[in-house]
């Protein structure tokens, strides 16, 4: 069953005229609703408690633009039909292409004038937290996952990875597959990302304190577009032709990689990257992307929805900070793992 889908401008009008998971799955549960195999095949681990006991209404607000955003509505997708049959709706409310606290705060806003159940989106920019705490003020569960904005608002549940454990984990790699020197460039997403920042710093905090012979340029911000990434990325390897490793903290990896292969730098400059998408295996499999730290996109759509729904319906517990593994995928060049 396909998910409504919202726009940010439709949701807008409406309110004009108004006025991170544990590092194990959840346990199956007995009396739960079993996950279908495509869930559990991306990775989705929490279940239904069972059928709501009255009608729940859910807004689901995300961005668009990428195959990273595209994961995502992989598992909004599967949530709205896992839940149709248990007196639960999803409505997808999409926010558009370019990453802002204003989308994310006017589409709090119309979810709060439509007078949804239960709210969850991804909440990246400080300039959030009090829209956010507004919601949860009037009685609305507000799930935030992939990415919180680093002053902590008072959702019910943050769900992601930690970024900053995760750009060290990065940094590690990076310093091993180089040697301990070399040259590298830092192309980031959004600089008043919380995620993106701590993921650029977990990984450069360790390398400028243990590694001083690895030089690093940049941060070259692209707002996660996947032009302006390629072409920082040419331009990087055309200015230092000793350049190394390009290391991408948010969106641009695929393109990162398009750039290295395109300049026929395979085997001299390596891309370290996030998220694990089929679209990225062909860069993995020709060399030009050295690793990928995941982050399971689908997985966290999925069980935020879930998650509101036991919320809502059964009063479900979780913790507040709900932390998901992030496993690394390595490219046939990789050799920092060996």
């Amino acid at each position: 069953m396909p998910h409504p889908i919202i726009t940010r401008r439709a949701l807008l009008g409406t309110a004009a005229a108004a006025a991170v998971l544990p590092a194990l799955p959840y346990p199956a549960r007995a009396d739960g609703v079993a996950l279908p195999a495509d869930v559990t095949a991306f990775g989705g681990t929490v279940q239904a408690m069972g059928k709501a006991p009255k009608k729940l209404r859910l807004a689901m607000l995300s961005f668009q633009g990428s195959s990273f955003w595209e994961a995502v509505d992989k598992g909004i997708a599967a949530g709205t039909s896992y839940l149709a049959p248990l007196n639960t709706t999803v409505d997808y409310i999409q926010l558009g292409t370019g990453l802002t606290a204003e989308a994310v705060v006017a589409g709090i806003d119309g979810a709060l004038a439509k007078q949804y159940d239960g709210i969850a989106t991804i909440p990246i920019f400080d300039g959030t937290v009090a829209k956010v705490n507004e919601a949860v003020a009037a009685g609305v569960p507000f799930i935030a996952f992939i990415a919180d904005s680093a002053e902590r608002s008072k959702r019910t549940v943050g769900m992601g990875t930690k970024a900053y454990d995760a750009g060290h984990e990065a940094g590690e790699f990076i310093a091993k597959q180089l040697g301990g020197a070399g040259k590298i460039a830092v192309i980031t997403g959004y600089l008043g990302a919380a995620q993106h920042n701590q993921r650029m710093m977990g990984a450069l905090d360790y390398l400028k304190k243990d590694y001083p012979k690895i030089a690093i340029l940049g941060p070259y911000e692209c707002k996660d577009d996947d032009a302006t990434a390629y072409g920082q990325a040419t331009d990087a390897m055309t200015a230092n032709p000793d350049l190394k490793l390009i290391y991408v903290t948010a969106g641009g990896s695929e393109a990162a990689a398009k750039a290295v292969r395109d300049t026929k730098a395979t085997g001299r400059v390596g891309v370290v990257g996030y998220d694990n998408l089929p679209e990225k295996q062909q860069y993995k499999d020709g060399g030009e992307i050295l690793a990928l730290i995941d982050q399971a996109p689908a997985r966290q759509s999925f069980d935020s929805l879930v998650m509101l729904h036991n919320i809502l319906g059964f009063k479900a517990q979780y913790p507040s900070d709900v932390p998901i593994p992030s496993p690394v995928y390595y490219g046939k060049l990789a050799t920092a793992h060996l």
